[in-house]
């Protein structure tokens, strides 16, 4: 082969790569991984935070919990007790108790979904109604708050059978410190800077499992998809 011919196939074959590669650009995957709980390692990202940090009596856990086969790879077991009990003599006066979350650890820069229109999450539970949480950038509240926007949907968990709940990214709710802000507020999912999966006593939709006792929900994933076309 001349050389002539030689860079010209090289030519070629470069520029069919960027092409390739521009296509794959302007067209992301139809789905993206999110968080995987499939290992220790993975658990590490995240955090527990419940009503105890403000003299309430609820306690929660976060571990992995093996595959009985040990053909796959384990999930992440959230599980804990929901008390409505308040510890006697607590500096904190707090108006409710009966909650737990896991969090995902603060880290540098955004998720960017901005290319999806949902969220799902793979989970095994145990009839309760669970609050999925997704956390932007601060631009709703005034100067000087440094808190997080929060974004909150209803998940009901199914008892005892996996489950993927799809929530549109339409569907979630601005929310400030638990109240729903009245406001028409729109979320920009280029600039997500955490996760949370939390439960409460109180509260949910009807038919779920409500009240103070046991959780326990497994998760497996959490993606994001594009669904509309």
């Amino acid at each position: 082969m001349s050389r002539f011919r030689s860079l010209w196939q090289a030519s070629v074959n470069a520029t069919r790569r960027a092409l390739t590669w521009n296509l794959e650009d302007l067209v992301p995957p139809s789905e993206r991984y999110v968080f995987k709980f499939d290992s220790k390692e993975e658990l590490k990202r995240w955090h527990l935070y419940s009503d105890s940090e403000y003299g309430g009596l609820s306690s929660a856990s976060l571990e992995i919990k093996e595959s009985a086969n040990n053909e796959s790879n384990g999930t992440g077991l959230f599980s804990g007790n929901l008390s409505l009990d308040v510890e006697e003599g607590s500096k904190w006066n707090i108006s409710r108790s009966g909650f737990c979350g896991m969090r995902s650890k603060k880290f540098d820069g955004f998720i960017d979904l901005d290319a999806y229109d949902t969220l799902a999450l793979k989970l095994k539970g145990d009839g309760r109604c669970y609050i999925s949480t997704i956390y932007t950038e601060n631009w709703v509240n005034s100067p000087g708050q440094q808190e997080d926007n929060s974004w909150q949907a209803f998940v009901f968990v199914p008892k005892d059978n996996w489950y993927i709940a799809k929530i549109p990214l339409a569907r979630y709710l601005p929310t400030w410190r638990g109240n729903v802000i009245d406001a028409e507020l729109e979320m920009n999912p280029a600039r997500i800077v955490g996760m949370s999966l939390s439960v409460n006593a109180e509260g949910g939709v009807p038919g779920a499992k409500t009240g103070p006792g046991d959780f326990r929900v497994e998760v497996d994933w959490i993606k994001a998809l594009r669904l509309q076309s």
